[in-house]
């Protein structure tokens, strides 16, 4: 493979603040690398830089010869571009197999008219229009920022099945993990200003990164006990070392260095308790809303049961905020209503997000609402709950306007959670979090108690979350459907048909209840991986101990064997029953 892109030592800060140093990686043709980060850690600099957006503090980047890059950033702009048609083929040819092209992309984004003008569009349409800016360009290497977020399910798995099969050179920062599992051979991390790459894909990221974090911790570890010794040496009197060898002191603040290890893991703590719901939840009874000639609902009737957690996918555009919002009475019906149980206290995580006063600091979002928050375990004062979402006391004091997009998620979060909601609803709650806090977000809500609603692009979260779907088909359809979104994915078309919560083919008066489908959550998940491992790691000792009382060893070997090989059996069997228990529910 022909090298198409060298990095070299590559440093980038923004005044006090060092985002990477020393970042050094290259690329061949046919390359698919995913970026990942915490938020805040130079993902998107790191692309426009490469792209010549923006000039690194140091480093060199050297492309090949005749290289024709496409590059998607997260806030496209199309100039006086007089319609959709014409932004999007900004930079191409205009020969009509060009245009045709175009038309067909435009189709497959979900734009209807292409002469329409680009002025009114929303971030998500714009988003689209670029990738098909992008893709008509037909670049050698395409480098995308964030290229999923504000995508409906249907295009992101369009644009998943492209960008498999293209042969092209791919660079991309994004959240979504299926879409990194399944389209990049390679995983570039940002972590403590440096960048370290992985030859696989997501899947095996994750468990590349455990094993460097737990070498890291191990070899900070040794070093502090080394540490120990060459203190007591470094504290003498100057004259007791004067001729002592130079490296031995290099060795010491060598140590010193790799003795504080990895940074502390900082992440967003979500322990609050959700306050306490009632046998009475809410019920629908035959909601119908239109829009002119857009039917949003048409007789939808269900009875929510407590603890379901139902997610709500379908094109962008058919109504899911719109239905999210009737649910608490933001929006009216036309007809029907809704009968809410009185201890029912929701929390909106809205896409929009709460508009803040962008003039004030961070601080002053949390004190307004409340001077002390009670997380159901204990008080907080403003201050210490925001630090719970990684907004140290100098973040605290910034200016709203001055928050990158993964900031205002965050704080839109801590004003949800700090009210212990009982019923959660969350439209896009994946859009700008970064991998590691949606993963926290999941574990909360796959042990929250309470009943929650997602709507989601992100097919990973839904997988992770949900008991079952509201999938919205247009014309007021609505179809309940028992499983996560891959068991909806992969179910035959035709089965579906039998599961309509919309469109009065029900009973009168019949309410609807899903089964809930048990499946494994965040934790036992873990639980189950580490099982394996675990015991894996019992039976091959107690071969050994089997080999030792073959081999007739020393008489007191023998018996501290035997109370061993008598601890394991006992441990082997709570362990695979546990696995069992698991396994049925995996």
């Amino acid at each position: 493979m022909a090298s198409i892109l060298q990095i070299e030592n590559l440093t980038k800060s923004y005044g006090d603040r060092l985002l990477f140093a020393d970042v050094t990686f290259g690329m061949e043709e046919g390359d698919k690398i995913g970026v990942v980060a915490r938020n805040g850690t130079g993902k998107s600099t790191l692309l426009r830089i490469i792209c010549g957006q923006e000039s690194p503090d140091s480093g060199n980047i050297t492309w090949r010869r005749d290289v024709k890059v496409g590059y998607l950033e997260q806030s496209p702009d199309f100039g006086d571009a007089a319609t959709i048609k014409e932004a999007a083929m900004q930079g191409c040819d205009h020969a009509p197999e060009t245009e045709l092209e175009c038309e067909r992309l435009l189709s497959q984004m979900k734009f209807s008219d292409p002469a329409a003008s680009p002025a009114h569009l929303s971030g998500g349409q714009r988003k689209r229009v670029a990738l098909v800016r992008t893709l008509l360009m037909h670049p050698d290497m395409i480098v995308l920022d964030e290229p999923t977020n504000h995508l409906d399910i249907e295009v992101i798995e369009w644009l998943e099945d492209y960008l498999k099969r293209a042969r092209c050179t791919l660079l991309m920062v994004t959240h979504d993990r299926y879409f990194l599992d399944r389209v990049c051979s390679r995983i570039l991390e940002l972590d403590d200003a440096t960048a370290y790459l992985y030859d696989g894909n997501y899947d095996y990221f994750l468990r590349r990164r455990d094993e460097r974090i737990e070498a890291q911790q191990a070899d900070a570890a040794r070093a502090r006990n080394l540490l120990r010794k060459e203190q007591d040496w470094m504290n003498r009197q100057p004259q007791a070392r004067a001729g002592k060898a130079r490296y031995r002191i290099e060795q010491y603040y060598d140590l010193k260095e790799r003795s504080r290890g990895r940074a502390a893991e900082r992440d967003v703590t979500l322990d609050t308790r959700s306050s306490r719901i009632g046998s009475k939840i809410f019920e629908a009874e035959h909601i119908s809303k239109r829009f002119d000639h857009k039917i949003i609902l048409d007789d939808f009737s269900y009875c929510f049961a407590r603890g379901e957690k139902v997610g709500i996918v379908g094109p962008n555009g058919v109504g899911k905020s719109t239905f999210i919002k009737m649910l608490q009475g933001l929006v009216e019906p036309d007809s029907g209503h809704w009968n809410v149980g009185e201890t029912v206290r929701f929390g909106y995580y809205s896409q929009e997000g709460i508009e803040f006063d962008s003039s004030k600091k961070v601080i002053d979002a949390i004190t307004e609402i409340a001077e002390e928050i009670d997380n159901g375990a204990g008080n907080f004062a403003p201050m210490q709950w925001l630090q719970r979402f990684l907004f140290s006391p100098a973040d605290q004091q910034k200016y709203i306007a001055t928050l990158s997009g993964g900031e205002r998620c965050r704080l839109h979060l801590a004003t949800v959670l700090m009210r212990r909601p009982n019923f959660l609803i969350l439209d896009e709650p994946t859009n700008d979090l970064d991998i590691m806090t949606l993963g926290i977000l999941e574990q909360y809500l796959a042990d929250f108690e309470g009943c929650v609603i997602v709507i989601s692009h992100d097919r990973f979260f839904l997988d992770n979350i949900v008991d079952h779907l509201f999938v919205m088909q247009g014309e007021g359809r609505v179809k309940d459907f028992p499983g996560n979104y891959s068991d909806y994915r992969n179910h035959p078309r035709e089965q579906l048909r039998g599961a309509d919560t919309g469109g009065g083919n029900k009973p009168k008066g019949e309410k609807q209840r899903t089964e809930r489908k048990e499946k494994l959550s965040f934790k036992e998940r873990k639980e189950f991986e580490a099982l394996e491992k675990e015991i894996e790691e019992l039976n091959a000792e107690k071969e050994a101990l089997s080999a030792l009382f073959s081999s007739g060893g020393p008489v007191d070997r023998i018996a501290e064997a035997s109370a061993r090989f008598a601890t394991i059996k006992d441990e082997l069997d709570i362990k695979e029953m546990r696995w069992l228990e698991l396994s049925e529910k995996a």
